[in-house]
């Protein structure tokens, strides 16, 4: 691969990203008093965005457009793929990355449970930030899923935000 993929997402202190039915209201409610996080730095190093249908539908619920100027993809079987004009659909993760190497995807900012797992199983996943939030949420939508074998982590750093927030790095070995 000549691109290099990163998540960088948040979590509750018990692994989920949103709750059952998708909301995030447990960290719009808190993430602003977190303090920088270094989102905007990172956005500003990547080239391409990639998410799943259930990401993208969640974006198109924000009252902006996070992604101005960035190559948007959505790995979905189920959206159409006219959805929106800002965005590619794929079919398939082959489809995908094909696309990312046609065009020189450098940087990819991968985001989303599904998607970030996908790429974790694929060994496409080259590093990891993870902000934890200062709540459980007992169930939810989990950042990880079940894997073939384990993924080796390097950990790189981990800082302490404000309001209870900690923020943790890590390259992953393929």
């Amino acid at each position: 691969m000549s691109f290099h993929a990163a998540a960088f997402i948040a979590t509750s202190l018990d692994g989920y990203i949103a709750r059952p039915d998708g909301s995030i209201d447990w960290l719009t409610s808190r993430g602003e008093r977190a303090g920088n996080t270094g989102y905007d730095e990172f956005m500003t190093s990547v080239d391409t965005v990639v998410m799943g249908r259930n990401t993208f539908e969640k974006v198109l619920s924000f009252d902006f457009w996070p992604y101005d100027g960035k190559q948007v993809e959505v790995l979905s079987t189920t959206l159409a793929p006219d959805a929106d004009e800002r965005i590619i659909v794929h079919r398939t993760l082959e489809g995908l990355i094909e696309t990312l190497n046609d065009r020189g995807a450098k940087r990819i900012y991968t985001d989303g449970g599904r998607v970030i797992q996908t790429f974790l199983r694929a060994g496409l996943l080259n590093e990891l930030t993870i902000t934890t939030a200062p709540v459980l949420l007992g169930a939810g939508i989990p950042l990880f899923g079940d894997l073939d074998q384990d993924i080796s982590l390097t950990h790189n750093a981990t800082r302490t935000l404000k309001a209870g927030f900690t923020q943790s790095d890590y390259t992953i070995h393929r």
